[in-house]
Formats: structure tokens, sequence, C-alpha cells
């Protein structure tokens, strides 16, 4: 029992609640902005499942990884996985109780706002142009032509 208590007392709560509210919100954000991208290009749901799964492969990564990082949580895959943006909202809420170093989080969250952003005017992009597109079938060839209009 006092093992079970020298743990939860180790753990510094204030930062893992400040920590969960950022990487919930700004990993929310970030796919939000991913997923908006998709529903401005495309018209019909059958047309979403070929876009879905690229987005979705980073957070199955990351839970399938959970359990390798618990085991090393200051390794170079899990340091790799926090700074990555489409991993670290996972990622870092599994590091942070085992005492990640600060400027670890801090690059986490810096690169996590860097990600959201550019996911953001990306997203804008795709729909700017996909919501003129209506009724045609869209490839990843065409939306690249669509990030890259001017």
């Amino acid at each position: 029992m006092n093992g079970v208590m020298e743990a939860i007392n180790s753990v510094n709560f204030p930062v893992m609640i400040g920590s969960f509210i950022f990487f919930f919100i700004f990993g929310y954000l970030l796919y939000a902005a991913l997923f908006a991208a998709i529903g401005g290009a495309v018209d019909s749901e059958a047309d979403t499942q070929q876009f879905m799964f690229p987005i979705t492969i980073p957070l199955i990564l990351s839970i399938v990884m959970a359990q390798y990082i618990i085991r090393d949580p200051d390794g170079p895959v899990a340091f790799w996985f926090s700074i990555f943006p489409l991993t670290s909202p996972v990622i870092m809420m599994i590091r942070i109780p085992f005492g990640v170093p600060y400027i670890q989080v801090l690059l986490s969250m810096a690169l996590l706002v860097l990600g959201f952003l550019g996911t953001t005017w990306l997203a804008a992009k795709v729909y700017r142009t996909g919501i003129l597109m209506y009724g045609k079938k869209v490839s990843y060839k065409e939306l690249w032509k669509w990030i890259r209009y001017r």
C-alpha cells in the first residue's frame, strides 16, 4: 500500500492536468482540420474512405506503440513519437507521468501548435478549391494540385 501511495504522490498533477487539456485541445484541432479538409474535398461518404486511412494511421500507431513506450519512456522511439504532431497528443500523455524533461514537453507543444496551424492552412487550401468541385471524383493527384494552386 505504501508503494502505491508513493507512486501517486510522485505524480505532478498540475502538470498532468494542464498537459492533458493542452494536448487534448490542440490534438482535437489538428485532427479536426485534417478531417475538414477531407470533408471539403469529397461530396459522398463512400469517397471519404480512401482519405481517412492515412489520417487514422498515426492514431492507431500511437495506441499500438503505447505498451512499448510505457516500458521505455525515455527511449528514442518515445522521443520521436512525442515530437511528431500527429502522434504527440497520445504519446506525451503516456510519457508525462514518468517525468519527461520540460524542454521535451515544450518542444512537443510547440510542434503540435505549428502542426495545427499547418494543417489548418492546408485544409483551407483544399476546402477553397474542393467546395467548388462538386460532383468531381477526387484523387490524391487532384488533391495535390489543389494544394499547389495559388
